[in-house]
């Protein structure tokens, strides 16, 4: 499966009060996610393992009308805390499809 590597702010979702933050994939590895074959899985989810720094998990990411139907990355508190990083903070992932 394929992996891909890019630098990219963290956002947080503002229709939530308690604080999501995401990272946008860029669109080009968003239309090769798009293209996988795979099963069907809730709200176009696929699943991921994640690399930020030397924070490593399993994760979903999820197609994102509002973002040209990017893929958008939830980064969890545990990562966010572990690796330093804060609102705006533009960060180097590895997204790996399982």
């Amino acid at each position: 499966m394929p992996t891909y590597t890019f630098s990219a702010p963290l956002w947080r979702w503002e229709a939530r009060a308690d604080s999501w933050y995401f990272i946008t994939l860029p669109k080009d590895e968003s239309d090769e996610l798009r293209d996988i074959p795979r099963p069907p899985r809730g709200f176009g989810s696929i699943q991921v393992k994640v690399t930020i720094g030397g924070s490593t998990w399993s994760t979903s990411v999820f197609p994102d009308a509002q973002r040209s139907g990017c893929y958008v990355l939830p980064v969890k508190r545990a990562v966010r805390d572990a690796e330093g990083i804060e609102h705006d903070d533009t960060v180097e992932v590895t997204v790996e499809v399982v």
